[in-house]
């Protein structure tokens, strides 16, 4: 699975991906969060080119895990022939995280950048790097300050690749994440200062797999623990904007004990609930 300079990839990309491979290789032994998600899925497999043997992949499997990325990263993993050590994990046992205050994601990344610490010592790993690349700068990211505690690298940031040079290549590649929409923990789904259940989490979790059954493939159920509302893309509300199929969706939900379902008619947004919140920045400074 090689990255080599073509027509459809221009010349300042290339020298991105160059500067990926070269960042790679000054890192040495690493071990990368991996999440099964498009950024963290790319750099596996530029890791797994660079470094061969010497890098592993570690995702954390928790009640807020989607199911169908544990899934993809499974598959993914095997593809490119590396190591994926999947830990079982309960952010909800971290009572700061489960009370879902803006900075939960701080929380939440300095527990798995612990046990990434942690297997990366037990494995002689040099360092420990993730996903991030240059476009979640903009957004509101209170796990960066963990990952700097940490000193866990952001090899994307460091080469200057944004989103779409990472679908870009994922595609040439042959990754099946290239197009594959946002995912992040189901937690994301709950109003910041909503304590987080159990309960909870696995109601988004069957209400969320259930839509995707009718052809939808971007979606949230924003959940309060008592009424959801239902964010579809654009695209796929047209598949759902039927009496019988709207039916269909309020029952389901309700069945799982949701007693008011909404469907918002602004469709999908990301980041919903980050509106407004202060954007925490990144240290960019070059690797020594």
């Amino acid at each position: 699975m090689n990255i080599e300079p073509c027509t459809d990839m221009d010349i300042e990309l290339t020298k991105k991906i160059d500067s990926l491979k070269a960042y790679l290789e000054r890192m040495g032994p690493t071990l990368i969060a991996f999440s099964g998600g498009v950024d963290s899925s790319f750099l596996l497999a530029v890791a797994s080119q660079v470094l061969r043997n010497d890098v592993i992949a570690l995702m954390t499997v928790s009640p807020s895990t989607p199911p169908h990325d544990e899934h993809q990263a499974i598959e993914l993993a095997k593809k490119l022939k590396v190591k994926l050590l999947r830990i079982k994990h309960n952010e909800l046992d971290i009572s700061e995280y489960a009370a879902n205050p803006i900075n939960r994601c701080y929380f939440c990344k300095s527990s798995l950048y612990e046990i990434c610490q942690r297997e990366a010592k037990r494995l002689a790993l040099d360092g420990i790097a993730d996903g991030i690349n240059i476009d979640d700068l903009t957004d509101y990211r209170p796990g960066l300050q963990s990952a700097e505690e940490y000193n866990v690298r952001h090899p994307l940031v460091e080469a200057g690749l944004t989103k779409a040079d990472i679908r870009q290549v994922s595609r040439r590649l042959g990754l099946s994440t290239w197009d594959k929409p946002a995912s992040p923990c189901l937690s994301s789904r709950i109003p910041y200062g909503t304590q987080i259940t159990a309960t909870m989490l696995s109601h988004i979790a069957q209400a969320e797999a259930f839509l995707y059954t009718l052809g939808v493939t971007q979606v949230r159920v924003r959940y309060d623990g008592k009424n959801a509302r239902i964010e579809i893309g654009s695209e796929a509300l047209k598949k759902v904007a039927f009496p019988e199929t709207l039916q269909k969706i309020g029952a389901k939900l309700k069945a799982l004990g949701i007693p008011l379902v909404t469907l918002d008619l602004e469709g999908y947004r990301s980041g919903v609930f980050n509106t407004g919140l202060k954007v925490e920045r990144v240290s960019t400074e070059p690797f020594a």
